[in-house]
């Protein structure tokens, strides 16, 4: 535990981070009460996994919850009766960088409300980072939000300093953002911001950069509060994971806050959310499109089954892959087979040809949702499941 009377600036970060849950970013919570004054502070701290499978504690939090937009669904939204906060940058580094020298976070994903513009509000979370990098020598993990309305400059500068950068779409076109956040311009201040760096990538080194590394970018939808169809969500990532490369897109199944415009719709179902992430894995993954994905006449996806397995059913069940001669993007259309299972098929048929599903087993692969959909040898395997 972590004491010290002298943090009471965690006092004021346990109410800046109160409310970032709606940044999905993060597997998990991860507890975290240090003590002030003798009495335990919550601070929300996400388990965030990384590439590669490694997992790391990310603390979520805003420069300030002050906000002039008027967002319908924000917790921070103008003119919402709510204790808030504020910290000047040279105060948030130094009590980030505490937390992490205390073992308390392994990294930081910082936003802001935004006051006075989307370039001042930009600045001091530049100013932010460049205290770590510089003042502190940080050279961790730190996710920067992109302000609407900051400008190309202040971008690529970021882009020298983060680990990753996101800006937050929220809506996928300009009609949905409306509805939900009327004082956004979808184009001009989220999209083009996104398209600036992909181009600042292409045009010049991450030599710049603070470990010689451009960093990732990642974008975020509000799923279900104005109507949009899953079909629309996922054209607009599938054309931005196309354009400008995105990492991530996350999707936020929608849910209502008191004294807000939304206060009473219903929430959105996670379940949609978990589809959403499932399909757009497969188009930034494993070389679907949207042709693929099995939507209904309303632009939805089916809730009973995951989108992989409804393409596998109407497509493999009666034309099944052979194992032993696939190329690798049809074994990737195989329910149970991603791409480290495909590498390792790739790696070992070539030695001895797959004859049973033990012979899979051995490699250590789950064969159970494989088995309706691929031919071993010429052949479908024994004990093959239901399809249904």
């Amino acid at each position: 535990m972590f004491y010290n009377h002298s943090m009471e600036p965690l006092s004021q970060l346990s109410i800046l981070a109160q409310d970032m849950k709606f940044e999905p970013e993060g597997v998990r919570e991860v507890d975290c009460r240090p003590v002030v004054r003798g009495k335990p502070v919550d601070i929300p701290v996400s388990e965030v996994l990384l590439p590669g499978g490694k997992r790391m504690k990310v603390l979520k939090t805003l420069l300030t919850s002050a906000c002039e937009r008027n967002c319908y669904y924000c917790p921070f939204r103008a003119g919402r009766d709510m204790r808030r906060a504020t910290f000047v940058p040279d105060d948030m580094a130094s009590v980030f960088m505490q937390m992490s020298q205390a073992g308390m976070v392994e990294g930081l994903f910082l936003s802001s409300g935004i006051t006075g513009g989307g370039v001042r509000t930009q600045d001091k979370l530049l100013d932010t980072a460049e205290i770590l990098r510089k003042k502190h020598g940080y050279r961790g993990y730190v996710h920067l939000k992109i302000m609407p309305g900051a400008e190309k400059d202040q971008v690529r500068r970021a882009m020298q300093l983060a680990s990753r950068l996101s800006v937050n779409l929220e809506a996928p076109n300009s009609e949905r953002l409306q509805r939900l956040a009327p004082k956004k311009q979808f184009t001009e201040e989220l999209v083009e911001p996104l398209l600036w760096i992909e181009e600042i990538r292409q045009e010049h080194s991450p030599e710049s950069s603070w470990n010689g590394r451009w960093p990732s970018t990642a974008t975020q939808f509000v799923v279900g509060a104005v109507g949009e169809s899953d079909l629309e969500l996922l054209s607009t990532s599938e054309k931005l994971y196309r354009q400008a490369r995105l990492q991530r897109t996350y999707f936020s199944a929608f849910s209502p806050v008191t004294d807000t415009p939304f206060e009473n719709l219903p929430p959105e179902d996670p379940l949609r959310q978990h589809r959403l992430y499932q399909s757009s894995f497969l188009l930034r993954d494993y070389g679907f499109n949207l042709e693929d994905m099995p939507f209904s006449r309303d632009g939805n996806l089916p809730r009973d089954t995951d989108p992989k397995f409804a393409w596998a059913s109407k497509h493999l069940a009666q034309a099944p892959v052979e194992i032993n001669t696939a190329l690798r993007s049809d074994l990737l259309r195989v329910p149970g087979i991603g791409p480290v299972t495909a590498g390792l098929i790739e790696k070992n048929r070539g030695q001895n040809k797959f004859k049973t599903l033990r012979d899979l087993e051995k490699l250590g692969i789950k064969t159970g949702r494989i088995a309706p959909f691929v031919l071993l040898n010429g052949r479908r395997p024994e004990h093959q499941p239901a399809l249904f």
